[in-house]
């Protein structure tokens, strides 16, 4: 078994990057029906402290996922003995960082970049798209954190058409359901699985599944 390793990357803080990967770990894992593992290459260690609060709230044995950290050169070491044994390895990179991005890029199948509708943050994934193709890795953009009706919400979608940069279809809404259900070790899909959040989630996935394979 050799499981597809996506690193979720983003250059500029604040993009809402591992907000990213564990609802997209979640939901692979139940769509899926693959095995998935989750990596955490950031120092700052946030997506290992959402794995506590979950442990805390599901049982340690109840999570559905495995976690795993490492840093540096060791992420590719670890994001591929994971991928031996899971369907999915989701793995968090540090911003603002292409020493300790470069080889969870590098070791992905594909690199995952979050994007809020400004130009600023259009601005500064392009530094990481770039870091994506020198490492030949294939990335795909997904528009988060998207107010309703922002007119800066189609210029971004039709200023990354015009780059040439892939972007899934699936907007991910700015709803507070995101960050509160995180607090707690949960996703939006279990906390409230009837919610625009969770079916953002579940299309997106879908979306991300058809298309990687």
């Amino acid at each position: 078994m050799s499981g597809r390793i996506l690193t979720v990357a983003q250059q500029k803080g604040g993009s809402g990057k591992t907000t990213l990967a564990a609802h997209i770990a979640v939901a692979l894992a139940r769509q899926s029906g693959e095995p998935v593992a989750i990596l955490d290459v950031d120092p700052q260690g946030s997506l290992g402290t959402w794995f506590e609060a979950r442990e805390g709230s599901l049982g340690e044995d109840n999570t559905g996922l495995e976690f795993r950290t490492a840093s540096g050169w060791g992420a590719r070491r670890e994001a591929r003995s994971l991928a031996k044994s899971h369907g999915y390895v989701l793995v968090d990179t540090p911003p603002k960082s292409d020493s300790d991005a470069k080889p969870a890029i590098d070791v992905a199948d594909f690199v995952i970049v979050p994007i809020q509708p400004t130009p600023v943050d259009l601005w500064a994934t392009s530094q990481t798209i770039q870091l994506a193709d020198r490492e030949d890795t294939p990335a795909l953009l997904v528009l988060n954190r998207v107010p309703p009706r922002a007119t800066l919400t189609g210029e971004t979608a039709e200023a990354i058409a015009a780059s040439g940069f892939e972007a899934l279809a699936t907007r991910l809404g700015n709803r507070t359901v995101f960050a509160s259900s995180m607090g707690r070790g949960l996703t939006a899909t279990e906390e409230s699985s009837s919610s625009k959040a969770a079916t953002e989630v579940t299309a997106l996935v879908e979306e991300l599944i058809e298309r990687i394979g």
